[in-house]
């Protein structure tokens, strides 16, 4: 893969492959799971450890080879049931036995799409037949890089796996490839992988080649011809991963439509494997549901949204957002151009609109957050608006605070909310304030000071300029006056100008009444 990431940690459909692979084998209801490591084994062990914590991890040592790699997980798998039946109790003269009993399934980590319902067939085929090997097998046009299976003649039965480097050139026109997934009688495969050498061009311990042991001591072995080469299909670089993606997106997509999904563009759509859909629900162009997102029925997802973990109530619209860990409550609209970032929750019928990000906020029944807004660290109560270019300023470079207002209030454009500070129920805030105090239930907060108009004051400080001739020329109008008499009116302003500092000072003197009254006397 030329990456730092161990192969099989790669992910498609919301999952690394080894988690396919242990997704699938789960389905079998086996009684134990073993996942060999090597290769970067601290990444993959951890890895499997979030995936399957029920999962045995075996280390494989340094002699390579599959061979080698199941020699070591029978011998863990074998120890855990003798230790098992030592603690269950022995009667007087009976003997620990070797260990595992019954059918072993052995499951290759970058078989992506393989699924627990093929794996049963296997095993189903397995016991039916009462083979001691079982080899999963698929036809493909192109078998370079494969193993080859040979058959007998006479009874279809296989005589040897064969890997390509090994085998002679008849034997490479065989178009019927190994899937590296097997099932084992136990007690053979434990017989067999006593014996095996690494006498091949590769010089490793192969699997296989318990097949040639099991047909030397006149057993069993067959071959389950899977029809869909994809479902076997490995991955052994970025091209193969890309296919099996789409190809695994494509199977989901579908899958989801047959139940009732809408999906106007299944080329643009991506479903993770966890994602949960409901019937009637509507995807539109270029929408990604990842994680474990669940959509309840008639919700309408996209176009152009991302949804990662999130949970969409029944009959909600998501336009052209990015969200994820967050809650969106029946019948309520998000975008379009929203962030919703970890820890929201948004009520019934509630908004949140457009150019609006969200954090770790609780946003109420039918509570608006409209556009151009940060809600960060804040509850909100019911039927709440939210004025545009409002923020809650939730850090003060150490701790997060928190920002509550209640239900029934409406606050002004371009608020912010310093918090920690509340703004009670039905209370309402001014137009541009700095709320830095609590609101009391039913008040009006405000902190803008009341407007001064300067007459003239462009004229006066920016002489020359654009903005001066268009005053000048709305003032001219204003006064009927013709346009050569505008100009010289410009033209004087612009000669007669005091200095800057006198301008401002005689224009405040001018406008402003002493000790705060207005110009009726009345003071504010």
């Amino acid at each position: 893969m030329k990456s730092a990431l161990p192969k099989v940690l790669h992910p498609l459909g919301g999952k690394p492959m080894v988690g396919h692979a242990l997704t699938a084998a789960r389905e079998l209801e086996p009684g134990q799971v073993a996942v060999v490591v090597r290769h970067e084994r601290e990444q993959v062990a951890a890895a499997v450890a979030r995936l399957d914590p029920a999962a045995i991890l075996v280390d494989q040592d340094q002699i390579p080879g599959t061979g080698r790699a199941v020699q070591c997980a029978l011998a863990a798998l074998d120890a855990k049931a003798q230790a098992a039946s030592a603690a269950a109790g022995l009667a007087d003269g009976e003997l620990v036995g070797e260990g595992l009993d019954g059918a072993v399934v052995v499951v290759a980590g970058d078989v992506p799409l393989l699924d627990g319902a093929t794996l049963g067939q296997l095993l189903s085929a397995h016991h039916a037949d009462g083979n001691a090997v079982t080899v999963l097998t698929t036809e493909v046009d192109d078998a370079t890089g494969y193993g080859r299976i040979v058959r007998e003649k006479d009874t279809g039965d296989v005589l040897e796996i064969v890997e390509h480097k090994d085998a002679s050139a008849d034997q490479l026109e065989i178009r019927e490839i190994n899937s590296s997934v097997y099932v084992f009688d136990a007690a053979t495969l434990r017989r067999g992988l006593g014996g095996l050498g690494s006498k091949n061009a590769q010089g490793e311990v192969y699997l296989t080649d318990v097949i040639a042991f099991a047909r030397n001591e006149g057993l069993h072995v067959r071959a389950l011809l899977a029809d869909d080469p994809m479902l076997v299909e490995g991955v052994n670089d970025r091209v193969a991963l890309s296919v099996l993606a789409r190809e695994m997106n494509r199977r989901v997509v579908e899958e989801w439509q047959r139940a009732g999904v809408t999906v106007q563009d299944p080329a643009t759509t991506w479903i993770d494997v966890d994602v949960e859909l409901a019937p009637d629900v509507t995807l539109l162009p270029n929408t990604q549901l990842q994680g474990t997102t669940v959509v309840a029925s008639g919700a309408t997802i996209g176009p152009d949204t991302t949804l990662t973990d999130v949970e969409v109530g029944a009959g909600a619209t998501v336009i052209r957002t990015h969200g994820s860990l967050a809650v969106i409550g029946e019948g309520a609209s998000v975008g379009p151009f929203a962030y919703l970032r970890p820890g929201t929750r948004l009520g019934r019928k509630g908004k949140i609109g457009t150019f609006v990000e969200t954090k770790n906020a609780e946003i109420g029944d039918g509570s608006k957050v409209p556009h151009l807004s940060y809600v960060g660290d804040a509850t909100i109560g019911e039927h709440s608006n939210i004025g545009a270019a409002s923020v809650t300023v939730n850090y003060d470079g150490v701790h997060k605070h928190r920002t509550v207002i209640g239900s029934h209030a409406r606050t002004g454009a371009d608020n912010m909310f310093v918090a920690p500070v509340s703004v009670g129920d039905g209370a309402y805030t001014a137009a541009g304030s700095v709320i830095r105090r609590d609101v009391p239930a039913g008040a009006l907060g405000v902190t803008a000071g009341q407007q001064r108009n300067i007459e003239g004051w462009v004229a006066r400080r920016r002489p020359g300029t654009a903005a001066a001739d268009a005053a000048a020329g709305a003032l001219g109008a204003s006064s009927g006056l013709g346009d050569q008499a505008q100009r010289q009116l410009a033209q004087q302003n612009a000669a007669g100008a005091p200095a800057p500092r006198a301008a401002a000072a005689q224009a405040e003197a001018d406008q402003v009444p002493a000790g705060g009254a207005d110009t009726e006397g009345n003071t504010h």
